[in-house]
């Protein structure tokens, strides 16, 4: 009566040990003010266990949750096929604009910024922005013209700024990925993997600054002109799941509906990546991943 769960449970600890960690390397720490800081030493890195428990069964194509400390893998599905990932990409847009210096340099939004399907913020030529303004606003409602104007800002062009989030995204170890754009709308060439974009999400995860966004369930966001929007965040997640702190939705006909949602819970965090689902199982696919991998005994 025993040989199936025992057996189960072998094999799932036999596949994490194949795909033991996600992110090779420690990925690049920065302060709240967006510049780089040193890690602190000392502090060994507790290496997640997998929970004892089967994980859900779910609807997306591709998914991936681990352990944002340690990176180890704790559960898989087609996590290295390739495929569009809609917006869940704009966690490396904020990573190469984080990366980019100082969050605080004034952005003057131009006439090509907003040539871009929406969503959009609706951001006017003219008007100017701090990168961090933008870059909020970016993680919490998702305006793809708020995308292009920090790509061009940083980047110099759509093309550079790609070439700055593919550079990014290899210094990570982001080995099947590659961007054409700031905002994830389709793209002849663009692409990643759910366990590339878990990578990315890792390294946003240890971003102070970034964290404090992807968190924020809502928010007043000022224009230039002095007229204000509410901004609420597209991540539903935040307001069902109480320990859930992130991170990132993306939609469109050829990802399907995307989510990467973080949690912490009795000291553990961890990271949860949906991709290719539908509007009917993308939230259900990853609160049940979430709650599987953070709702157990602190002592397993």
């Amino acid at each position: 009566m025993l040989r199936r769960p025992i057996f189960r449970f072998i094999a799932i600890s036999a596949f994490s040990v194949a795909i033991s960690s996600c992110g090779g390397g420690e990925p690049d720490l920065y302060g709240n003010d967006g510049h780089l800081s040193q890690p602190t030493s000392g502090n060994p890195v507790r290496v997640g266990t997998i929970p004892k428990q089967a994980p859900p069964q779910i609807y997306g194509q591709s998914a991936i949750v681990i352990d944002a400390q340690s990176g180890r893998v704790l559960y898989a599905k087609n996590a290295d096929s390739v495929r569009p990932v809609a917006s869940t990409q704009k966690i490396v847009t904020a990573l190469a604009v984080v990366s980019a210096g100082s969050v605080n340099k004034k952005v003057t939004i131009q006439k090509t910024d907003t040539h871009c399907e929406p969503t959009k913020l609706y951001l006017r030529p003219g008007e100017t922005y701090t990168r961090g303004d933008l870059t909020k606003a970016l993680m919490v409602k998702s305006g793809n013209d708020v995308a292009r104007a920090l790509a061009r800002d940083v980047g110099g062009s759509q093309e550079g700024f790609a070439a700055l989030m593919n550079r990014k995204a290899a210094s990570l170890g982001m080995r099947q990925s590659n961007f054409v754009n700031p905002n994830g709308l389709p793209a002849k060439g663009q692409y990643s993997t759910a366990r590339d974009i878990a990578i990315a999400a890792r390294a946003a995860y240890r971003v102070p600054l970034i964290r404090s966004w992807t968190r924020i369930k809502s928010y007043t966001f000022r224009y230039s002109n002095g007229r204000t929007k509410q901004l609420t965040n597209t991540n539903r997640l935040l307001k069902s799941v109480p320990y859930c702190d992130g991170m990132k939705t993306g939609t469109t006909n050829a990802a399907g509906r995307c989510l990467v949602s973080t949690g912490t819970l009795n000291g553990r965090s961890t990271i949860v990546v949906v991709l290719k689902s539908n509007s009917a199982n993308i939230w259900k696919d990853s609160e049940r991943l979430l709650r599987w991998s953070l709702e157990r005994d602190p002592a397993s």
